[in-house]
């Protein structure tokens, strides 16, 4: 393996730069490249046949333009879909995303958590599994929400949250019958963990936010150990599959952290 052979990260948006950040603070080295399904954008409120046949086609096509070492698809609507077809279909290995309920079941003192996602993720049996298996002493509660997922793209172009929108949106939780218990929510869409502060701030005292992205970001490190690494931190490559005024307004944010490379699919 060449040493600047990259980590590809795939979403529909900006969402899983919430699991480059830990992946960086393991392998500070690495680097990265950023594709984000700018043409497709938003995954979760796609059918799930939409996303099984654009994934796979999409990620073919970056795997062959830029030589990734491994894959991660971080994104949670478009692993609990297209997870197995890429899988099947590169020659590299693929991370997926997985909702935390089972970090979120052993915080949990009160036994009422809260899966926030798009509708897409939380409506899946992958889903319903993960909390048979992980939190079945446990209340749990779900929602879906789009306009999290274009709250936290406009903030990187530019556009502060809205408290009030962000408290509706978490109301959606909190206002079903026995939301009221909720002590630990699972941030089951990568967008969410960029706005978790905008979230504990108009959240009930005392709630607690989890997401997957560190445990992601152990398991690319064990999958890469003992493989090399360039010798000083590298510039990140972004990639849109459109260009239009919010990325290239996201572009001009994501340029002073990290990834001052711009290409289009």
């Amino acid at each position: 393996m060449i040493d600047d052979a990259p980590i590809l990260f795939f979403d529909s948006g900006v969402g899983g730069l919430s699991v480059v950040g830990p992946t960086l603070a393991l392998l500070p080295h690495a680097r990265i490249v950023y594709a984000a399904d700018s043409a497709g954008f938003p995954y979760g409120t796609k059918s799930e046949a939409e996303i099984a046949a654009r994934v796979p086609a999409l990620l073919g096509r970056l795997v062959e333009r830029y030589r990734p070492r491994l894959v991660v698809i971080a994104c949670n609507t478009a692993s609990t879909i297209a997870l197995p077809a890429v899988r099947a279909a590169l020659d590299v290995p693929v991370v997926g995303t997985v909702p935390a309920i089972k970090p979120a079941a052993a915080m949990s003192a009160t036994r009422a958590i809260g899966v926030l996602g798009t509708e897409a993720t939380v409506r899946q049996p992958y889903v319903d599994d993960l909390a048979a298996r992980f939190a079945g002493d446990c209340l749990v509660l779900r929602h879906g929400s789009a306009a999290l997922v274009e709250i936290a793209e406009a903030a990187l172009a530019g556009q502060p949250p809205s408290p009030d929108r962000i408290g509706t949106e978490l109301q959606g939780l909190f206002g079903q019958d026995g939301g009221d218990r909720i002590d630990v929510i699972v941030n089951a869409c990568t967008h969410f963990p960029l706005l978790e502060d905008d979230m504990i701030a108009v959240a009930p005292p005392g709630v607690r936010f989890v997401d997957g992205g560190p445990g992601i970001a152990r398991r690319i490190a064990y999958l890469t150990e003992g493989q090399a690494w360039p010798a000083t931190p590298q510039p990140g490559t972004l990639v849109f599959t459109r260009a239009d005024d919010r990325t290239r307004a996201i572009a001009a944010t994501l340029a002073s952290r990290g990834f001052p490379l711009l290409e289009t699919l």
